[in-house]
């Protein structure tokens, strides 16, 4: 037993020499598969390896990049080095040709790709890594910042870096949007921002308007995303904010701009009517909450978002109300009104419904759209009185807005469009129109019935 035991725990020479050869073959072993995965590379000096990059597109990298683990670590530690980062972070944002479609547009697809290559290098990290890492490749190039570059109007950066973010982040569930969302938000300060902007003073604050603006429409909101992308990217935005705020941030990121230096118009909705250029974002944006890839929002919380909206700075003039429920299409603006009926509300409730109809003349939409709406809302009453009490309210509206019109163009009140004989005679077509299509639905009604 002895022996046996003194046996079994002696190794003599020969052993120790076997055991010490099977431990030294042990990295070598690892670094051959290592360079196995590397294929026809594994030739190559590390040096040589990043100047063929160089002869490669930024497609062909990323392809590279699933190739092998090996291969994309490599390639990791080519994207940080000097020479990587002058070959991928292009930064001619300014040039005097991007206006131009062909320009631009290739800028565009060089970040998409490397928004792809990365999303493929970084594949196996966990996403609060992967956005450190994708932060110190990118922390160089300034014009990535909220506030970084000095000409934002003419700058392509936010717009590439949106279209970087949005192919990194396709196919993320919720929860690592989530993650990407406060990352962005606590990397820009944009609470702060946020809350200086819609705290004080509309237009007080008119160079961080512009900022925010162009930040969230260009990095957070990029074009072409999908409408569920939108819906909760814009939710993101907006909901941390009581729904006061959310209108002011909604008229910031969508609402009319100067063409001369891009600062919000915040009196463009109260000085006089406007066109529907000017409507069409807050128009599309209410439509996108509205809908069915916005989860988080009731219709309540739409309506109350219009009504907020109505009143900045200062109450609209109807007839851009009426525009813009027009704008925002028959749900929307169904549900609004829908809503004036059941809270007793028939004088608003009639004066919309004649801007609805001058709006209809003026943009040239078919009246009998303005009719069906109103016979919509006239279901909604809930006693003949109240609907019969609606019906008076409109023509009374109709009556006293042309006397009012008439009133004006006969005291000479003309300005150089002659904008008073105008609106009046808008306003009369107007009428004449909508009664028109009363008509023709009461004839039908009358003749199917006989």
């Amino acid at each position: 037993m002895t022996s046996s035991a003194g046996s079994s725990c002696t190794s003599t020479p020969r052993q120790k020499q076997r055991r010490s050869s099977r431990r030294s073959c042990h990295t070598p072993g690892r670094d051959s598969q290592a360079l196995s995965a590397l294929g026809d590379f594994q030739t190559l000096p590390l040096e040589i390896f990043q100047m063929v990059l160089n002869y490669l597109s930024v497609k062909d990298i990323s392809m590279l990049s699933m190739v092998s683990k090996t291969i994309s670590s490599r390639l990791v530690n080519y994207i940080s080095t000097s020479s990587g980062t002058r070959r991928l972070l292009l930064q001619d944002f300014h040039s005097p040709e991007l206006p131009g479609r062909k320009e631009g547009a290739s800028i565009l697809e060089h970040y998409k790709s490397l928004g792809l290559l990365l999303k493929r290098c970084t594949l196996l990290l966990p996403t609060r890594d992967r956005l450190k890492y994708v932060h110190k490749v990118l922390s160089g190039v300034s014009c990535f910042k909220l506030n970084g570059c000095a000409s934002p109007l003419h700058c392509l950066g936010l717009q590439c870096y949106g279209v970087f973010l949005q192919i990194l982040t396709a196919g993320w569930d919720e929860l690592e949007c989530h993650r990407v969302f406060n990352f962005l938000w606590e990397l820009s300060n944009l609470a702060r921002k946020v809350q200086t902007v819609v705290s004080g003073k509309p237009g007080s604050a008119r160079r961080l308007e512009l900022r925010i603006r162009l930040y969230c429409r260009g990095v957070l909101l990029p074009a072409g995303s999908h409408r569920s992308d939108s819906a909760f990217w814009l939710t993101r935005i907006l909901k941390p904010w009581p729904m006061v705020n959310q209108a002011r941030l909604l008229y910031i990121i969508f609402g009319p701009v100067s063409s001369l230096d891009g600062h919000v118009v915040w009196q463009k909705m109260i000085e006089g009517p406007t066109d529907e250029s000017s409507l069409k974002g807050l128009a599309d944006a209410i439509k996108l909450l509205y809908g069915t890839e916005a989860r988080e929002w009731t219709a309540d919380d739409v309506i109350s978002l219009v009504d907020e909206l109505s009143v900045l700075p200062q109450e609209w003039l109807m007839e851009n109300n009426a525009r813009l429920l027009l704008l925002s299409g028959n749900s929307i603006c169904f549900t609004f009104l829908a809503s004036k009926a059941v809270n007793g509300r028939a004088v608003e409730l009639a004066r919309l419904m004649v801007f609805m109809a001058l709006v209809c003349e003026k943009d040239l939409y078919c009246m009998d759209w303005a009719v069906k709406m109103m016979q919509k809302v006239c279901k909604v009453f809930s006693t003949p009185w109240e609907r019969n009490n609606f019906l008076q309210c409109l023509e009374n509206t109709f009556a006293h807005m042309l006397m009012d019109m008439l009133q004006a163009v006969l005291a000479g009140e003309q300005d150089e469009q002659d904008s008073s004989f105008l609106n009046l005679f808008h306003l009369v077509n107007a009428q004449a129109n909508f009664h028109k299509e009363i008509l023709y639905l009461a004839m039908g009604s009358a003749s199917s019935t006989t």
